[in-house]
């Protein structure tokens, strides 16, 4: 979509440029900021509809913008592709663990990051013509609102988790594969995609599961990949 907006936050100028030529090819409208004072200001201005965040920058790192945007009620679904120059997976499942959807390490190939946005843009807008609702127990998913109720209670997601989730709930009963769950609910798969997964998997039985460690909703076929089990508890 010819106005859809992109921030792209890095102390880097050159990196912006090469980020916005690439972006601005593919016909996104993009915004830069090149450190998170100014990327703050901008996305409570702008509101854009993606943010493209590095981890490393002179002042708010990009574990700390995560956090402050998922916790904005009006900022908390934008989606949030996470640079870093890090090579340590934990400095990855940390930045996931804090709500970024996916992560590229540099140094990247442009071609790819633009491939990942529009992949998180496609699913962020993803909905129903006629909105519609699924319900597991004691979840209700409103594909339509884009929200979840756990207990009646509502519980934001990420769109990376709301897409899991929204496939395991029409699936329920059958073992989605790692590589189902990537290709649909991601949007794409590729080497090295399995520990993000798991993830994701992860915060969101923190969000729906009364003991995480002892999940009652979202069940591991070691192997396999993930299943709601079809009879309830």
């Amino acid at each position: 979509m010819v106005d859809e907006r992109v921030l792209v936050v890095d102390d880097d100028p050159a990196i912006v440029k090469i980020l916005r030529g690439y972006l601005e090819q593919a016909s996104y409208q993009v915004l830069s900021a090149y450190d998170g004072n100014t990327a703050m200001s901008l996305l409570r201005r702008e509101k854009p509809d993606l943010l493209i965040l590095d981890l490393m920058l002179p002042d708010r790192d990009g574990w700390e913008i995560t956090r402050l945007i998922r916790a904005d009620g009006e900022l908390g679904t934008m989606p949030i592709l996470m640079l870093t120059a890090r090579v340590d997976d934990t400095d990855k499942i940390v930045g996931l663990e804090l709500g970024a959807d996916d992560y590229v390490t540099k140094p990247f190939n442009a071609r790819e990051v633009v491939a990942r946005v529009r992949a998180l843009l496609r699913r962020s807008r993803m909905g129903s013509a006629a909105p519609s609702v699924l319900r597991y127990r004691d979840l209700k998913l409103d594909l339509g609102e884009r929200s979840l109720y756990v207990r009646s209670e509502p519980v934001q997601l990420t769109p990376t988790e709301f897409g899991i989730l929204q496939m395991l709930m029409e699936h329920v009963g059958y073992t989605c594969t790692r590589e189902e769950i990537l290709e649909r609910a991601v949007g794409y798969s590729y080497e090295g995609m399995g520990r993000t997964l798991d993830t994701h998997i992860r915060n969101l039985r923190r969000k729906i599961d009364p003991d995480p460690d002892n999940p009652e909703y979202i069940h591991t076929v070691y192997g396999v990949g993930y299943r709601l089990a079809r009879s309830e508890k």
